[in-house]
């Protein structure tokens, strides 16, 4: 990560905050001299003082609209970077290993048949979900969690495609930092569903007398212009059409309400997407993969302009639902007549394309998600993604995501098709490694990049057994928990495709005789050529095992050292078996004995 960089946009973004506060009381307070000017004017020119006085009153007027309008682009401006600034302290604090009390862990999409999102810390509190996800919509963030899947895509070109997107994004942090900040202005977990289906919405059928809106504002002109060249001197006829006007919009109000209503609801949305959508189409990219979801923006129409217009459109169709606006648009223009017009040809334009833009925007925000790996580690690498059927991965200085660079130990593996048992003391760092490798694998899968100098995989689905435990409602011990899950491994590896099985402490629920007999047994039937199987363990007994097919177990441990009286862990991965314990140790530092 470059720490430099987001300090100093924070820097930049704080002053500049400053001045749009100091900005906003000067604004606050020169509305108010001109106000009072204008109240001024008007009565002086009533009271025949000023001679020019409707006139001052009336500039005053639209200087005091003008400033109106200032202070609300002002106030926009200090509400995004007030967002900026919450995305840029995200990123530091995912950098500084303070992420954990990000709001957003993804606990809903834990699945009871996918043990490996619990597992692997996929999603819940502390998980690559929390860690990574950049997704505000409930739409984004549903792909996002589609995209971390445990079993492999069915093949790696739309991977490979998703990475060039990701990198390029790594080139760009004050583009995914602009995005991120416009789109956390909207509600936690917006539903886009219902934006689309409001514009996609099948609207009743609007009377002919619609079109009569050509013809009202004309004759209300020729009328009045009548009228004032003394063609016409009846007063009754010039007021008698805005009257007219008036009751024909009271008489279709129900029904163009009826029309209207989608708008209600999405003022503040269509403004922000308008932003998101104009930042994207302004910038030009390199990569297919983002260039395609550019494109989704501005083939045909411009989205950031068709929704400008909509956008201009929801504030004139808000305003009617003041009483003064009602009655003067209505009796001057039929303006309900115009808004129900627009709408209908806008709504075409955005009906056609609005799910469109919002699966394109959903996409970015996986993009932006899975980016951030790469925008707040030191070492990470895209994976090269090996489209043989053999089993592989392998990794050169790996740590974990969920770890701080400062505090993660890099580990060094390379494995083929076979059986690993590892072995090693309490805490020495076994179930954690096993978690860095295979959660690093799912994520390789996504298109993101991974804690690692470099890192290669294959295609396999991923099997786990580490967070085992009893269920009482359906009488489940630990023990016959774990034997389940190691079931469906041995039954899915009937298929013959490959596999990346976690065990860890295998069959620790039960005593020791029965654990050791049930887990040679269960390695033997998964160590086979199409299957890397990972075992962890405390029983030295299964070092010994020997497959009956060639396929090789090898064994790899772990191990603590003592300085003085006190037990220290590198957490390094080495070959061969572990020969040493650390349990009475740690039982008499606990003052257990």
């Amino acid at each position: 990560m470059d720490r430099k960089f987001y300090d100093n946009e924070r820097e930049i973004d704080l002053a500049e905050q400053k001045i749009l506060h100091k900005r906003s009381r000067k604004i606050v307070a020169i509305r108010m001299v001109i106000f009072l000017l204008m109240l001024f004017s008007f009565a002086a020119g009533y009271d025949n003082i000023f001679n020019y006085g409707y006139e001052c009153a009336a500039l005053l007027f639209l200087i005091f609209l003008r400033l109106v309008k200032y202070h609300e682009t002002n106030k926009r401006r200090q509400q995004f970077l007030k967002s900026r600034l919450s995305v840029l302290n995200s990123y530091i604090s995912r950098a500084g290993g303070t992420w954990r009390k990000r709001s957003n862990n993804g606990s809903n999409y834990l699945k009871d048949e996918y043990p490996q999102y619990t597992d692997l810390h996929v999603f819940g509190a502390g998980s690559i979900f929390q860690y990574i996800c950049a997704a505000r919509t409930k739409r984004g963030r549903d792909r996002l969690a589609e995209s971390l899947s445990p079993m492999p895509p069915a093949d790696f070109k739309a991977v490979r495609f998703r990475q060039k997107g990701v990198s390029e994004l790594l080139t760009r942090p004050r583009l995914s930092l602009d995005l991120e900040a416009y789109s956390r202005l909207m509600p936690n977990n917006h539903d886009t569903t219902k934006l689309i289906e409001a514009v996609e919405e099948e609207l009743p059928k609007v009377s002919f007398v619609l079109n009569l809106r050509f013809v009202f504002l004309p004759l209300l002109i020729i009328v009045a212009l009548l009228t004032y060249y003394g063609v016409i001197d009846n007063i009754i006829l010039i007021t008698a059409l805005p009257i007219l006007y008036l009751t024909i919009a009271v008489v279709f109000l129900r029904k163009t309400n009826e029309v209207l209503n989608p708008l209600r609801t999405i003022s503040k949305e269509l403004r922000l997407y308008r932003a998101i959508f104009g930042r994207l189409e302004e910038t030009e990219f390199n990569s297919e993969c983002l260039s395609k979801i550019r494109a989704a923006f501005t083939d045909e129409i411009s989205a950031s302009e068709e929704l400008n217009r909509l956008s201009l459109l929801v504030e004139v169709v808000s305003t009617r639902r003041n009483p003064m606006f009602f009655i003067l648009g209505n009796a001057l223009f039929l303006m309900d007549f115009y808004c129900v017009w627009a709408f209908l040809k806008m709504r075409k334009n955005a009906a056609k394309h609005l799910r469109a833009w919002i699966d394109a925007w959903s996409e970015m925000e996986v993009l932006m998600s899975l980016a951030s790996i790469g925008q707040t580690r030191t070492t990470f690498c895209f994976p090269q993604l090996i489209d043989d059927e053999t089993p592989h991965v392998e990794a050169k200085q790996l740590t974990s995501l969920l770890i701080a660079d400062k505090k993660a130990v890099a580990n060094d593996v390379k494995l083929n098709a076979g059986t690993t048992i590892i072995t090693g003391s309490n805490m020495s760092g076994k179930t954690t490694w096993i978690r860095t490798l295979t959660s690093s694998v799912l994520l390789a899968y996504a298109g993101a990049p991974v804690c690692a100098e470099s890192f290669s995989v294959s295609r396999m689905s991923i099997f786990t057994s580490i967070r085992v435990n009893d269920d009482i409602s359906q009488g489940l011990s630990t023990f016959y928990a774990e034997l389940l899950r190691i079931k469906s491994m041995i039954e899915f590896s009937q298929n013959k495709k490959p596999m990346l099985i976690c065990i860890d402490e295998i069959f620790k629920g039960t005593n020791s005789a029965d654990r050791i007999v049930g887990a040679k047994e269960a390695i033997r039937h998964l160590t086979n050529e199409w299957s890397i199987t990972l075992v962890t363990t405390h029983d030295f007994e299964l070092c010994d095992l020997t497959s009956k097919n060639n396929t090789p177990v090898t064994n790899a441990h772990f191990e603590e050292y003592y300085e003085g009286d006190e037990i220290r862990f590198d957490f390094k991965l080495r070959d061969g078996r572990c020969h040493t314990t650390n349990a009475k140790y740690l039982l008499k530092m606990a003052g257990i004995i």
